[in-house]
This record gives structure tokens, C-alpha cells and sequence, in this order.
């Protein structure tokens, strides 16, 4: 693993691999209450088929930060009193979490995040139907 220094610093929503690599088929172990996470790239068209233009994808990037849950790690979410419902999230599961959350590291050329299991804001369906652009005319 190699870890980003702060100085060159990038924000979460410029931090990710080609969607056509696969994921790692072995994965770093996972501490504590940690949750490893690989973020997805933003849509590149519309549902029509119109192809967005860099001014509209970065503000895309801006306000959508998701990612795919690769590991959980053994302690996340056993807090029974600040979850007393059990696990948010999954592996497998599409979940959104904030701008400058985590820590970021390259792992055998993938990009990937390493969250707590608290940064975790929601879990989405299927990343690629979210329309950050719903609003960004006004």
C-alpha cells in the first residue's frame, strides 16, 4: 500500500479507478471498525444518451461521493448503543459517504478509501441512478 501525503491532498470526489479494472481479488485486512471501500466514477452521459460536458461532470463530482463496499471490518457497527439496529452497510452495498472522509491509498492500482464505519451517510441501490444534475441549472 502507499498512502497520499497531506500536501498533494485530493478530494474524495476526483479519487477513483477506471470502473473497467476489477476489483483486487485479494484485499488488504480490514481493522477495527473500519470499512474499505472502492468509489465509482460519476455518469458520463444522461439518460438520453447526452454526453455531459467536463463543467457538468466535475459539478457531478462535487456533489456525489460513492463508493462499493469491498470489507467491513470485524468491529464495525458492534456498538450496540450507537447502533442498536445492527450493520448500515454490507460488502457489496453502494453507499454514499462525505467529501473529505477517509483515508485514501492506491492497493495493486485501484484507488481505494478507507472509512469508519460512522462516515457512512446512506446506502443507494444502484449508484448510477442518482441525478445530482436534478438541480444544477438553478
Amino acid at each position: 500500500m502507499r498512502a497520499v501525503p497531506m500536501e498533494k491532498s485530493i478530494l474524495n470526489d476526483a479519487w477513483n479507478t477506471n470502473e473497467e479494472m476489477p476489483d483486487p481479488k485479494v484485499l488488504p485486512v480490514v481493522p477495527g471498525y473500519h470499512i474499505l471501500v472502492r468509489p465509482v466514477s460519476v455518469k458520463q452521459e444522461t439518460k438520453g444518451g447526452i454526453i455531459l460536458p467536463d463543467s457538468t461532470k466535475e459539478d457531478i463530482a462535487y456533489l456525489t461521493t460513492v463508493g462499493k463496499v469491498l470489507k467491513v471490518g470485524k468491529d464495525a457497527y458492534k456498538d450496540t448503543n450507537r447502533y442498536p439496529n445492527g450493520a448500515w452497510c454490507e460488502e457489496g452495498d453502494y453507499v454514499c459517504y462525505g467529501k473529505h472522509s477517509g483515508q485514501k491509498f492506491f492497493y495493486k492500482g485501484i484507488k481505494l478509501l478507507l472509512l469508519t464505519d460512522d462516515q457512512i451517510s446512506m446506502i443507494v441501490e444502484d449508484p448510477k441512478e442518482l441525478d445530482p444534475t436534478f438541480n444544477l441549472s438553478n
